[in-house]
């Protein structure tokens, strides 16, 4: 499958009646039957992903993806949205993917078209989003040779894909399209890229379903091993101080019911991470909120005092501890993730636990019921008595700006509230991505898409796309930036075209605004190449922008406007709309720990800093 081989011998190609008396000589896809039939490798291609339950791809055609193409042209079973940019077929099939917890498809051609996926793939991989992209390659015989539209994207995307495929012989496809389906949704979800030379998808071959998978040593540990959450158990029920850290991979493996019965079951204040909004509802009262640079005082201030930090599903990035060697340093910890790789690569684990998130909350949950009927629930009333002081002394809060404009946070918390829990939000990258984090109150999982880990601007319109695809009846948002908007909002013109009308908030405030904040607070107020003109030029004008592309375009710069505007465009569902919020440059993102800092240095605004050690319980 990796290596070239010799051509196989090409067999004639059956015919079948056209309308008009025409001859068709392109076999049509049609679902597998039991025995062997004879296709090109670019309909066993499109068998593949109608099998696999593929939904949608995401993609853009060129002179070697082609022949996949025209198969495409006749399933009834898999959609094929032609976007603007490759980038917006990788962020929609990762928008796709978050909000389903399928696995996301997008497909290009060789060279440009490939490396446009770059960024998307390393994006998913980041964020463990579960993604196959599907990418063209020059013929066999001209590989290596530098030709035209040739680059080697399996080389090129080795770091960042869970694996990658060049498949060689036409009778390999459904093995290879098979092989990476099961491993971007098993064990640690990941992107994974299939790259298919064009005279391989030419080529006929003898096609079956299913096909054998062949993965040798790939062997995901589900279930965790019984004493490691046993000792976990008893950390629980013996600390004084313990917090649930709770990452993205609770969502990965749909366990937010069982992480709430831990939690009310123990009784342990909970934080959830930015790729976990929504794990565990904003709305309880155990919950403190997201950690990190960015997050609020009491989810910071708890785990830096902490006993015990039980993560689950979550890296220790260092958007999350701060600087590492002083991050909750009095704290045992319980690491549980899938991931092998993850355990002790940031903080070391006291208590190690491989596997599946659900697996591990399930036998945790009855490994602290045993303990609780032998010994007793915990008492965290002085805890839950410092921790609500620091809840109440320092909560989420903003101030209008001083100059009269629009309040960004604002716009966002109002947008939360007339939209509701169960819209699904995307995000750009930046400042109106840390705002929808803080002010929008996340009660289900798979409601809030943003780029974690590769912080990637451009993100939001594409994803929003993906997901609006996955659920045509669910309103989504994507609140986006003035910079980050103008990277990919070409694909409004794909969501007018395609059906999907998605609602987009440009928070715009005529800079990229938080490079902006770090040069007000780190470089003296110099404030080099961040204007974007979207203020003082309205270059380009969104609303005119918005209505060029077949989309409804809106303005709002009052307070007043606000809730009209939103609610407007909730109103219009046969297009797209984007709003033009014209907000306030000046407005930061608080709380704030500087990079580099570690999190008992968290500002909960400018100049005010929580002593925590006067509360120490």
């Amino acid at each position: 499958m990796t290596s070239a081989t010799s051509r196989a011998s090409s067999q004639p190609r059956p015919t079948h009646p056209a309308p008009h008396g025409k001859l068709d000589s392109r076999p049509k896809p049609a679902p597998p039957a039991g025995a062997p039939v004879r296709v090109t490798g670019a309909q066993a291609l499109v068998r593949s992903l109608e099998s696999l339950g593929a939904e949608v791809v995401f993609g853009i055609p060129g002179g070697t993806i082609l022949p996949a193409y025209d198969p495409l042209l006749d399933s009834t079973k898999v959609r094929h949205v032609l976007v603007r940019h490759e980038q917006g077929a990788g962020h929609a099939a990762t928008g796709y993917a978050q909000a389903t917890g399928k696995v996301g498809v997008c497909m290009a051609t060789s060279g440009p078209g490939a490396t446009n996926l770059v960024t998307p793939i390393a994006d998913a991989h980041m964020d463990s989003v579960p993604m196959v992209a599907i990418t063209g390659q020059q013929t066999r015989a001209l590989i290596g040779s530098d030709a035209f539209q040739e680059a080697d994207i399996c080389g090129i995307t080795m770091p960042i894909t869970k694996h990658n495929f060049l498949v060689t012989e036409p009778a390999d496809i459904p093995q290879a399209i098979a092989e990476a389906f099961h491993l971007a949704r098993t064990g640690r979800p990941g992107p994974v890229l299939v790259d298919i030379p064009k005279d391989v998808l030419q080529e006929t071959t003898s096609y079956s379903w299913p096909p054998e998978m062949h993965l040798p040593g790939y062997r995901p540990t589900l279930r965790p091993h019984g004493k490691q959450v046993r000792e976990a158990a008893k950390l629980m029920t013996t600390s004084r101080r313990p917090v649930l850290y709770v990452g993205g991979g609770v969502i990965k493996s749909e366990a937010s019911a069982e992480l709430t019965e831990l939690a009310e079951l123990t009784g342990i204040p909970v934080v959830t991470t930015l790729m976990a909004r929504g794990a565990f509802p904003d709305s309880h009262p155990q919950h403190l909120g997201m950690p990190g640079m960015h997050g609020t005082v009491a989810a910071v201030a708890a785990m830096q005092r902490s006993d015990l930090l039980i993560s689950l599903g979550a890296r220790f990035d260092d958007r999350v501890t701060g600087q590492l060697s002083t991050f909750a340093q009095d704290a045992t910890v319980v690491h549980a993730d899938i991931d092998p790789a993850e355990i002790s690569k940031n903080r070391k684990a006291d208590v190690p636990i491989v596997g599946d998130c659900r697996e591990i909350l399930a036998e945790l949950i009855s490994e602290v019921r045993a303990e609780i009927d032998q010994s007793g629930r915990p008492d965290f009333d002085a805890w839950w008595t410092q921790v609500g002081a620091w809840r109440d002394t320092y909560p989420p809060g903003y101030e209008w700006p001083s100059d009269g404009t629009l309040s960004p946070q604002y716009v966002i918390e109002r947008l939360g509230k007339l939209a509701g829990p169960d819209a699904i939000y995307t995000a750009g990258v930046g400042q109106h991505q840390m705002w929808a984090a803080q002010f929008i109150g996340y009660e289900r999982p798979n409601t809030w898409i943003n780029s974690g880990g590769l912080g990637t601007m451009g993100f939001a319109v594409p994803a929003a796309m993906g997901a609006q695809f996955a659920f045509p009846d669910r309103p989504v948002w994507a609140i986006d930036g003035d910079g980050c908007f103008q990277m990919t909002c070409q694909e409004l013109a794909t969501c007018a075209i395609e059906g999907a009308p998605i609602k987009v908030a440009v928070i715009n405030n005529g800079n990229l605004g938080m490079v902006r904040q770090w040069q007000n607070l780190f470089y003296a107020e110099r404030y080099s190449n961040t204007d974007l003109g979207t203020h003082m030029h309205r270059i380009p004008d969104f609303t005119l922008l918005a209505e060029s592309m077949g989309c409804a375009g809106l303005r709002c710069d009052t307070q007043e406007g606000v809730d009209t505007a939103i609610q407007r465009a909730m109103e219009i569902n046969d297009r797209p709309v984007v709003i033009d919020f014209l907000v306030g440059k000046d407005a930061q993102v608080w709380p704030m720990v500087a990079a580099g800092t570690g999190n008992d240095e968290i500002m909960a605004a400018r100049g005010i800093r929580p002593l925590f050690d006067d509360d120490e319980v």
